[in-house]
């Protein structure tokens, strides 16, 4: 099913639950005295929805950066990938470079890539190519200034392509949002959507369509944060793009 419409069913059902819950309000509640109630309630819903406002605000935003950050990393990190294997074909006797960087594109696209969607563990065959792959340009002779500086920069563009790496691996495995901060969102969000049903006024119709757009929003900023924690999978889904374009040009 598409998330669009899975995020879809998730407003809706949510938005018509508020609705219903403050239709019985009206409907069985105690009317008298509700509408004076309305400025205590304000005050104090300003301050819950501001506040609440404020924590779904930051927690989009940090995991909207991290998605950009991760798109940037693999590209970085192919395009370190490459530039090491141009460097070591200066070098005699390399060609073991290119093979086992050929091995390391495909292990991350067909292997890592949707353990990394599904949120699972990696496992350290990329660890090893990636070692096998380095002790390839450390084996290569180096016989003139020229040479020398190719392998230097053979060994750093590796270097890079750790870091890169680690940082990948770190985000898919360790990123999105902790418990405790989960627990802040919903409860805000039910907070916020709770204090409106102490409202009161003489039109329920606008009432309830009230409580129920303000249901549906925090539902479509939580589902949005839920789809945003892993930047390989859900919404995000950033993709092994880098890693193809580096394959072709490693043929």
């Amino acid at each position: 099913m598409s998330i669009y419409v899975v995020g879809l069913l998730w407003v809706l059902g949510v938005g018509l639950v508020a609705g219903g819950l403050a239709y019985l309000v009206r409907r069985i509640g105690e009317t008298q005295g509700v509408v004076d109630n309305n400025e205590a309630a304000g005050q104090v819903f300003t301050l819950v929805g501001g506040l609440q406002a404020v924590l779904l605000a930051f927690v989009l935003i940090s995991l909207f950066d991290g998605t950009t950050a991760a798109e940037d990393g693999s590209y970085k990190e192919a395009d370190s990938l490459v530039a090491a294997v141009w460097a070591a074909r200066e070098l005699p006797d390399s060609e073991g470079v290119t093979t086992e960087a050929r091995t390391y594109v495909r292990e991350v696209i067909e292997r890592e890539w949707p353990r990394m969607s599904e949120g699972g563990d990696i496992d350290d065959a990329g660890w090893s190519t990636l070692e096998r792959l380095r002790a390839e340009v450390a084996a290569a002779p180096a016989t003139d200034e020229w040479t020398v500086d190719q392998k230097n920069e053979a060994s750093d563009q590796l270097w890079s392509v750790y870091q890169q790496r680690q940082e990948r691996l770190n985000a898919a495995t360790g990123g999105g949002v902790n418990s405790v901060v989960w627990f802040a969102l919903v409860a805000g969000a039910i907070m916020a959507v709770a204090l409106p049903l102490l409202f009161g006024g003489p039109k329920p119709a606008t009432h309830i369509l009230i409580v129920s757009i303000l249901a549906g929003t925090m539902t479509l900023l939580l589902f949005a944060t839920q789809q945003l924690q892993n930047p390989y999978g859900g919404g995000a889904q950033v993709g092994p793009a880098a890693f193809e374009s580096a394959l072709e040009r490693l043929r």
